[in-house]
């Protein structure tokens, strides 16, 4: 029986259940799709020489978080792949702001659309250079991160407080309008707005539109080599080197609830799957105190919803639940089980909430040759 089971396959749900498999728990993640990753996935539907990324694309944050880059997915064959720029804004005129990891190359960029655009924009990555480390730890703390909240909101003040805060919250039309002369960076911050699913009037879309921008200047938008699916991959791979499992087409129907307290999940097919009593677990305590989790517990530690392409997934519907393991999916002999498997109510509360992931809201696919 596993310790803990995760519902979701879905990025949030894959990196929770590699944090529990560290803590060196067994852990069993149950997906409703016949395979893993929600939103983080790619087929050859469109040519079969070429992938096509079906939702998410890129993934700065991924590429600024911690947790992520603690899991070293390179050595499960994870390579991450960027453009020689991180985006760019065309006009019809020959004009192009671009957006590039080299801050200079960005500035003279934008000094072509109005001269001192480019000291402009410095401007606002000094701001993001002082906010980031508070920015990011807020990002990739437990919710509420009170701490991390508290101490960004002192950075905020020795930034520019009130007046920083303000033009934060402003559409990111305006914002581009009283922070530039001329459209290039105007142009820079909306394109990264849209990406919160966040019209260019929309109060709040500066704030966000400064953010991605900031990330791709600090980060780039780094993509999966082979395909966003890629992502998954290896996740599952280093899941299942720690001893985790991973079941596809398995409908999760509802939690099973005990004095308060979720003791196992009932399946579509009438199965349940049981965690081992707390008696009977002698390995350490996970990162979470949560022993029995969608991927929603961990999202605010793992993997924000809306890292790389945000948003959230429509939900997914089963095809056929199935008790089958994915393809490919190695057996092993589980430890010892519990003398008894807890008994009791199966009183439930409502289904658990589905795993988000990271969803391109403009639908934008990225294709790469075979």
């Amino acid at each position: 029986m596993p310790d803990a089971v995760v519902i979701g396959a879905g990025p949030n749900g894959l990196v929770a259940a590699n944090l529990l498999a560290d803590a060196g728990w067994s852990v069993t993640v149950l997906e409703e799709q016949p395979g893993p990753g929600g939103a983080v996935r790619h087929d050859r539907g469109v040519d079969p020489d070429f992938v096509n990324d079906l939702f998410s694309s890129f993934y700065p944050l991924a590429a600024a978080s911690p947790v992520v880059s603690g899991l070293r997915l390179e050595e499960h064959g994870l390579r991450w792949s960027h453009a020689p720029q991180v985006l760019a804004h065309p006009l019809s005129d020959g004009r192009c702001a671009v957006l590039d990891r080299r801050i200079d190359v960005t500035a003279a960029s934008l000094d072509a659309f109005h001269d001192g655009d480019g000291t402009s924009w410095r401007r606002l990555h000094e701001i993001w250079e002082r906010l980031r480390p508070d920015l990011l730890d807020a990002l990739f703390t437990p919710f509420p991160p009170l701490k991390a909240t508290g101490r960004l909101a002192l950075r905020l003040r020795a930034a520019g407080g009130l007046r920083l805060a303000r033009t934060l919250v402003l559409p990111v039309r305006r914002m581009g309008a009283e922070e530039f002369g001329g459209e290039g960076g105007g142009l820079l911050l909306a394109g990264n707005a849209l990406h919160a699913d966040l019209a260019p009037e929309a109060a709040g879309s500066g704030g966000f539109g400064w953010l991605m921008s900031m990330l791709g200047q600090t980060y780039g938008f780094p993509v999966p080599a082979g395909g966003a699916g890629a992502l998954t991959d290896a996740l599952v791979r280093r899941l299942r080197a720690r001893g985790g499992t991973l079941r596809c087409g398995l409908r999760v129907d509802r939690v099973v609830v005990r004095d308060g307290r979720a003791v196992g999940v009932r399946t579509a097919d009438g199965g349940t799957v049981p965690p081992a009593a707390p008696s009977s677990r002698t390995s350490p305590s996970p990162p979470s105190t949560a022993s029995w989790s969608s991927p929603n517990t961990f999202r605010a530690r793992c993997w924000p919803t809306w890292s790389g392409s945000s948003g959230t997934p429509p939900p997914s519907r089963s095809t056929g639940p199935s008790t089958a393991p994915c393809p490919g999916a190695p057996s092993r002999p589980r430890g010892p089980a519990p003398s008894t498997w807890p008994t009791g109510s199966t009183n439930s509360p409502a289904s658990p909430p589905r795993s988000r992931c990271g969803r391109s809201p403009t639908a934008r696919s990225a294709c790469s040759a075979r």
